[in-house]
């Protein structure tokens, strides 16, 4: 069964990473000039300006730089409070929230070493893959 969760950022860009995240794959923009990844997804390359860009694929390895939990209601019911969120460095570079998968806060050391899961999960505009991190 999906879990519920609170509306995702649609639009062009938004709707090309979440259709990868569909086929089991994180991959996010690389700029064809300077090469460089773009996460959140964008229109124009904040380092060198260029507008052409290609999906990358991740290696789904990374490690946890910062994590919080959260413990007021900031999505109308939609995530069971509390609930945990983790910063992770992915090993190509872009930093990347997520949650964690099969894990809390409780056990969590800096550097802790993760790797990409997909959870099913349904918004208002339907079912989706989230990508989440297991610990590696």
């Amino acid at each position: 069964m999906a879990q519920r969760r609170p509306d995702r950022t649609r639009g062009p860009e938004h709707d090309a990473f979440w259709a990868w995240c569909e086929t089991g794959e994180l991959r996010l923009q690389g700029c064809a000039a300077c090469r460089r990844i773009a996460w959140p997804p964008v229109q124009a390359c904040e380092s060198c300006g260029g507008g052409e860009f290609t999906w990358e694929r991740m290696s789904g390895r990374g490690k946890v730089v910062s994590w919080c939990t959260f413990e007021r209601d900031y999505y109308n019911g939609a995530l069971p409070i509390p609930w945990d969120t983790i910063l992770v460095e992915l090993e190509e570079g872009p930093l990347f929230v997520s949650n964690p998968s099969g894990f809390s806060w409780k056990d969590i050391a800096p550097n802790m070493p993760v790797k990409l899961a997909f959870l099913d999960c349904e918004d208002q505009a339907g079912r989706f893959s989230l990508p989440v991190f297991q610990q590696a």
